[in-house]
């Protein structure tokens, strides 16, 4: 059995957004996130990623993307928050589609675990309603049942969701993380602030120290970490700030060999292998 891990970067088009969303330090104005009175020019286009894991013990998903309705159907499909987010969705791009590219049935899915419910995160789950398991932390459980400014729950509708428990480890900027496997190779790790139940995921081989981070949008890309951006977005600003702190302190451990911004325009598709 190949004991390698590989984690495939896919790209479920893209988000358009203000600027200010994903990078706050661009406008001091409250709310420019939303783009309600601002123009055109401060509009961004940002990759939105989804991560397929092939492990030796499962096929694993991390976060579904788009789904083909925002090709037809776009505003009804984000409702609200169509004047916050855009979604750009080519053919060939949903989840689905790319899986079947790369020769798997969602079927063949053994666990989807949701980095966290917002809109270009969670609108693909319909897609993958046959995933064998479909979990997300406690706590973003919780906060999508009570909190109807952040979550679309039409994105999930018919599809069975999971919880998993966040153990005291030591791990994160909480303490709390996820032990998929029990052995310490995929750990969804507790970063809260962005979203209450926000978690990344760290990738390790189990006969190696090196691992990936998937940060999520604990920040939308590595120079928020690396020049302190927090998103525009937040639920708590004061734990968005430890969690992006904790990235950054990960960013420097000399086994991290990569870590991924969910929404980094400079991170281009491609196969990880550890």
């Amino acid at each position: 059995m190949d004991k390698n891990i590989k984690i495939h970067i896919l790209h479920t088009g893209t988000v358009i957004v203000d600027e200010a969303l994903p990078f706050s330090n661009v406008s001091n104005r409250p709310l420019a996130w939303t783009g309600v009175l601002r123009s055109k020019k401060h509009l961004i286009s940002l990759p939105v990623s989804v991560y397929l894991i092939e492990h030796p013990k499962g096929l694993i998903l991390i976060d579904t993307g788009w789904h083909t309705d925002n090709r037809t159907k776009q505003i009804s499909n984000l409702s609200f928050q169509y004047q916050v987010n855009k979604a750009e969705l080519p053919e060939g791009q949903a989840i689905h589609e790319q899986l079947n590219e790369l020769g798997y049935r969602i079927e063949d899915i053994d666990y989807v675990l949701m980095s966290h419910m917002h809109c270009d995160h969670a609108d693909g789950l319909r897609h993958v309603k046959n995933a064998k398991r479909i979990l997300l932390s406690k706590p973003e459980y919780q906060a999508i049942k009570k909190d109807k400014m952040h979550y679309l729950p039409h994105e999930w509708k018919g599809v069975n969701l999971d919880t998993f428990e966040l153990s005291k480890t030591g791990l994160g900027p909480k303490g709390y993380s996820f032990d998929l496997f029990g052995d310490g190779t995929i750990q969804m790790i507790w970063c809260p602030g962005h979203s209450k139940g926000l978690c990344t995921t760290l990738i390790k081989n189990e006969k190696a120290n090196d691992f990936v981070l998937l940060a999520s949008d604990v920040g939308y890309a590595n120079k928020s970490w690396k020049e302190n951006i927090l998103p525009g977005v937040l639920v708590d600003k004061k734990e968005a700030q430890n969690s992006l702190n904790w990235v950054k302190k990960v960013s420097k451990d000399e086994h991290c060999i990569y870590i991924v911004a969910n929404h980094d325009p400079y991170t281009k598709p491609q196969t990880i292998i550890i």
